[in-house]
């Protein structure tokens, strides 16, 4: 009876054994090769639970999934004759895994194989491309024609570049202080010439608004003496009517004005008692004190 249970027993670990060496699983992402003996005899795209025979027949996976090829930066001379450290990675996916299987076989193998086929494409596109074509103005289409030429050349590789794209193109480091020296004296260049103009604009200003307040100033200058000397004509018109109706009253009037000027605090004034300039200060009628 237990030999009967233990050959059961081996029965069912080498069905089980079996089954699990019969059936494989292709997942959403991936895609496989069926091989028997080493030779390919299909392709399976189909996700699911499949079955093969144990030991005559082996599967292969493939990712279908978008993978990343990252370059070795490499200097490249542009059309203009300016060299450049450009740093790029191809995006690329699997479209055939029979041939990728016998040309390539894995990652290592697309290192191997695309890498150069990529930087060939580079040094060709890029290098018919002048140094603003590449950082800024035709960079897109740059992109698109490397990697039309890396799918002419490994179109038979099984796979299909999708993008290519440039991670840093930068100077050499050798170039690099030259061009930031030369850079630095054009800036400098253009600040000294905006500072010229500048200055030159400052001081037609300067000089516009000189003229135009002397302008303004001679023309007040002017308007203040006829002003002055209206005033001047007017008041004297005035002095000479006050003059004709009353004499004394103007003599009087005028003697005031003088005393007003002449006598001030700190004046010192050496006159005779009977000075015409004083009469009207010992005589209110203003005239003149009889001599004895």
């Amino acid at each position: 009876m237990r030999a009967f249970l233990a050959f059961i027993a081996v029965l069912l670990g080498l069905a089980t054994a079996g089954a699990y060496l019969s059936f494989y699983v292709v997942h959403q992402n991936e895609q496989a090769l069926l091989l028997a003996v080493g030779k390919p005899i299909g392709i399976i795209e189909q996700p699911g639970l499949h079955w093969k025979i144990p030991l005559y027949q082996t599967v292969e996976f493939f990712d279908k999934r978008i993978l990343d090829l990252d370059t070795k930066p490499q200097e490249i001379t542009a059309s203009d004759q300016k060299r450049l450290v450009v740093d790029a990675f191809a995006r690329y996916k699997i479209t055939d895994p029979l041939k990728y299987f016998q040309t390539i076989q894995n990652e290592t193998g697309v290192r191997r194989t695309l890498g150069p086929i990529m930087d060939s494409a580079m040094r060709r596109v890029l290098g018919g491309a002048t140094f603003q074509e590449l950082v800024r103005d035709k960079r897109e289409d740059l992109m698109k024609r490397i990697a039309k030429q890396v799918n002419e050349e490994g179109k038979e590789l099984g796979l299909e570049v999708v993008d290519v794209r440039i991670k840093r193109a930068d100077l050499p480091a050798q170039n690099s202080k030259s061009v930031y020296d030369r850079m630095r004296a054009e800036r400098q260049r253009e600040a000294a010439e905006w500072r010229a103009q500048g200055t030159g604009e400052a001081n037609r200003i300067r000089a516009t608004a000189d003229r135009e307040a002397t302008i303004i100033k001679a023309e007040a200058t002017r308007k203040s003496e006829l002003l002055r000397g209206d005033g001047d004509a007017e008041r004297n018109q005035v002095f000479a009517e006050a003059y004709g109706k009353d004499v004394d009253f103007f003599r009087f009037y005028r003697n005031m004005q003088a005393y007003e000027v002449g006598i001030k605090p700190g004046t010192r004034m050496l006159l005779s008692p009977d000075s015409d300039f004083l009469r009207y200060l010992t005589n209110p009628s203003g005239s003149a004190r009889p001599k004895q």
